[in-house]
């Protein structure tokens, strides 16, 4: 299944007078007064569990068994879950929130953490995340960062990944050329997708998500930082990324689509996975949620490529469960639950099943833990990958813009309409009028 993103642009309003659940202690709607058991409602947004003949959906699959498991061990409260799709997860919320029928608990991108800040009903848990037994400094430093908006921890991670080659070996032998390596640069990544490039079989040396959406400029984050740039400069006050390090980071990927034709261009950001199984594309730059849907291909995963004088930086993407105030009785209901589902005995669980690699860093020590490497060739590289994520994403309001005119200035130079150079210029200067304008 590939990383869903949210939409290029997202204005959200919050309403304080929206909010209906209280906090006061008293009975929640979603008690049972006569049963004694506490009903909570868990958004998911992984889409609907597989049914018969259809091709597995694994994340809501194990999120199923995982509930399930919790309803049955914890008989005091019963959690019901409610599907939907990640991409629509704010503007679901925001929608419940003015109804004043948010859930107990919804899965939400981090990316969306500073428009949730503002959320009525948003629970701060800080206190809780720093009580014994919780253990925080568990979940990787990232994760911790964007689950925390001004110093209040507003989600618990429930999802971490990064980006690394994953290449198709066969197609790597049948060229004669030698498998990815950690000291590969962008250069080498750009000789063997031309080698790879096939017109007559349809085959391309790479692939890269071109539907300008928050997907493309993921990828492109980590070649900016990987070049020495940053997407905005230090106090969040203006683009930096048509730098000459973001020029450099762009130009790369422009000789590959524009010059090589060495690039699978997907525009509509659904084919990838398919192709790469097909053995049609030779590498893609992707994360660990794509192994599982690879049974066909022999396939290795390797760190990514680095600038000269430059380093392997990658991007990982913590999305986070957030918690609303039903009610006393709700709120602790729903705080047992999160508390039980990102445990490290839960975490490897739903990891075996999905390839989701583990939000705490203690999980690595289980028993069991090798049996995860073992199910998913190659995904040890990108627990260990984890040590090269070393910048973030602006938390800012006005994000989701600042991605769009990215996104547009990706495309725009990987299709030949701008250079780079040009591509980067404009986008910087709609992203310096974006901010020039107070949240």
């Amino acid at each position: 299944m590939k990383r869903t993103w949210f939409p290029a642009v997202m204005v959200v309003a919050f309403v304080a007078a929206a909010c209906t659940g209280g906090g006061d202690g008293g009975e929640s709607p979603g008690g049972n007064g006569t049963t004694g058991v506490e009903h909570i409602i868990l958004w998911q947004g992984y889409g609907a569990p597989t049914q018969p003949g259809e091709t597995p959906n694994r994340e809501a699959d194990s999120m199923r068994a995982l509930v399930e498991e919790f309803n049955t061990t914890h008989p005091n409260i019963s959690v019901e879950i409610i599907n939907y799709n990640n991409d629509n997860a704010l503007a679901k919320l925001t929608v419940a929130l003015q109804a004043g029928e948010p859930p107990d608990v919804t899965y939400q991108y981090g990316s969306s953490m500073p428009q949730l800040a503002a959320a009525p009903g948003i629970v701060d848990l800080t206190s809780r995340v720093e009580a014994s037994g919780f253990d925080w400094n568990d979940f990787y430093p990232g994760e911790r960062e964007a689950a925390t908006v001004d110093g209040r921890v507003l989600g618990i991670p429930a999802l971490v990944d990064n980006l690394a080659i994953v290449y198709n070996k066969d197609l790597f032998d049948k060229a004669g050329l030698s498998y990815p390596t950690p000291d590969w640069t962008w250069d080498d990544f750009r000789t063997a997708a031309k080698a790879l490039t096939d017109p007559a079989t349809k085959t391309f040396g790479f692939a890269f998500p071109a539907d300008a959406s928050e997907d493309s400029v993921w990828h492109y984050d980590a070649m900016l930082w990987e070049a020495g740039g940053d997407i905005l400069n230090a106090d969040n006050t203006a683009a930096a990324f048509d730098s000459p390090a973001g020029v450099t980071a762009l130009q790369a990927l422009a000789d590959m689509a524009v010059t090589d034709k060495s690039v699978y261009m997907d525009f509509q950001n659904t084919k990838i996975a398919g192709l790469f199984n097909s053995n049609k594309i030779g590498m893609a730059v992707t994360g660990p949620w794509d192994l599982p849907s690879f049974p066909n291909v022999n396939y290795g995963v390797q760190i990514m490529p680095m600038f000269p004088g430059g380093d392997h930086q990658t991007i990982a993407g913590p999305d986070n469960w957030v918690l609303f105030d039903n009610g006393a009785a709700r709120l602790d209901a729903a705080w047992t639950f999160v508390s039980w589902l990102t445990a490290p005995e839960q975490v490897l669980t739903d990891s075996l099943v999905t390839g989701h690699l583990p939000i705490r860093q203690s999980v690595t020590q289980l028993p069991t833990f090798d049996r995860f490497a073992t199910k998913f060739p190659g995904v040890d590289v990108f627990v260990a990958n984890l040590a090269n994520v070393q910048k973030a994403r602006p938390v800012l309001k006005a994000y989701p813009r600042i991605s769009e005119a990215m996104g547009q200035a990706i495309i725009a130079a990987m299709t030949g309409e701008k250079s780079p150079q040009q591509a980067l210029a404009d986008a910087a200067q709609q992203v310096n009028d974006i901010l020039a304008i107070p949240a």
